[in-house]
């Protein structure tokens, strides 16, 4: 993809135009096919780590070897599609979280995001690698507890993501909080972090970009967040229902034929609200009844399979393989709003069109997504 009007996301000798981040989403809808579209297109394509292996005939005793093998593989794959920018998505809250982190840095990932948790480790685990390291929080008071703690490890955030509460997935603020609407909106926290950024910028003499994320679904909204001072921003939704994404077609599906009404908010056994599709299996939840949990593996810190009404790994693992029913789809508060599927290539350059638009750096004609070919509601 041409290089844009838009500004150039840099990490160090990393440089993104557009700077769009395409979110880490799991379990297993971000991967390799997804990723490397993006960064083809001159974005930064995110793989989420969590639950990537087959443990279907495996010993539990083996659950982060596979699961690390696994990401391997996917980061291979990747680099055989791309030279683009690959990052890694990895949630601080599993249990094989150090093994991931391995993983990417021995396989060369450009980036580890990590958040679901404070990455007070990270700097540690990928000691000696040139793979760039993310924090994703939700407040300045996170921002700021993280730069702390890996000064003394004598590392520096080389970007923070700021993830607002209209987000999809897990959530960095109280189930009360997102249910009254007091959590702070996403523009108030990206100022919030932009400040502890800027001081850690001139404290190492380089600068700490904030990539804005949580609910952004156009170009407009791309606009909105650059023009505030960040680095770059992160959509993951819009990424789901696109050709080379990673899910089942029924999986998107369930986007594009949900609405507003459909968005709900669930209590995760990783111990944070999550925004979800509502559907039969979240139905049954509310209604006060569990599902059979029989876990093998422990994959998160936070959950305790005697107390849980529900194996998140298994939902999420039926979901992306199309069995929605079985699990649930995670959105952010826009996701209803997808009507179609489109490439990868055809999305990026709405986006980019539109956001170029609205910075006032081309002219106000912009035609809709290029190519509706394949339109979901045809398929």
């Amino acid at each position: 993809m041409p290089r844009t009007r838009l500004p150039d996301l840099v990490m160090g000798n990393l440089v993104a135009n557009p700077p769009i981040v395409q979110g880490g989403m799991g379990v297993r809808i971000s991967r390799a096919g997804l990723a490397s579209a993006v960064a083809n297109e001159g974005g930064i394509g995110v793989i989420a780590a969590v639950g990537l292996g087959d443990f279907e005939h495996q010993p539990c005793t083996r659950y982060a070897t596979i699961n690390a093998d696994a990401l391997r593989r996917e980061l291979r794959a990747a680099r055989e599609r791309t030279t683009g920018i690959i990052g890694v998505n990895i949630m601080v809250a599993l249990t094989d979280y150090a093994s991931l982190v391995r993983a990417s840095v021995e396989e060369g990932a450009d980036i580890i995001f990590s958040g679901a948790g404070l990455p007070l480790a990270l700097p540690e685990l990928a000691a000696g690698a040139r793979t760039k390291l993310v924090p994703i929080v939700s407040s300045s008071r996170a921002a700021r507890l993280i730069a702390k703690k890996w000064a003394r490890q004598r590392r520096v955030p080389d970007a923070f993501v700021i993830e607002g509460p209209r987000a999809g997935g897990h959530l960095g603020f109280t189930r009360e909080d997102l249910d009254r609407g007091k959590a702070p909106e996403l523009d108030a926290l990206l100022g919030e972090v932009l400040e502890v950024a800027d001081g850690i910028s001139r404290g190492c003499g380089r600068a700490v970009p904030v990539i804005a994320a949580g609910g952004l679904f156009d170009g407009a909204d791309i606009a909105r967040v650059l023009s505030r001072g960040a680095g770059g921003a992160q959509l993951g939704s819009r990424f789901v229902c696109t050709d080379e994404c990673d899910a089942d077609l029924a999986f998107k599906m369930v986007f594009v034929n949900s609405t507003e009404r459909d968005v709900a908010l669930i209590d995760s056994p990783v111990g944070m609200p999550g925004r979800v599709f509502r559907n039969s299996f979240i139905a049954h939840l509310e209604a006060g009844h569990k599902h059979r949990v029989v876990c093998r593996y422990r994959c998160l810190l936070t959950c305790n399979p005697k107390e849980v009404p529900y194996c998140i790994a298994e939902a999420l693992t039926n979901a992306a393989a199309g069995r929605v029913e079985e699990g649930f789809v995670f959105c952010g508060t826009e996701g209803w709003r997808i009507d179609r599927i489109v490439p990868v290539r055809d999305l990026m350059a709405e986006l980019v069109a539109h956001a170029e638009v609205a910075l006032g750096l081309r002219p106000a004609r912009v035609p809709a997504c290029p190519s509706d070919e394949g339109s979901a509601r045809g398929v």
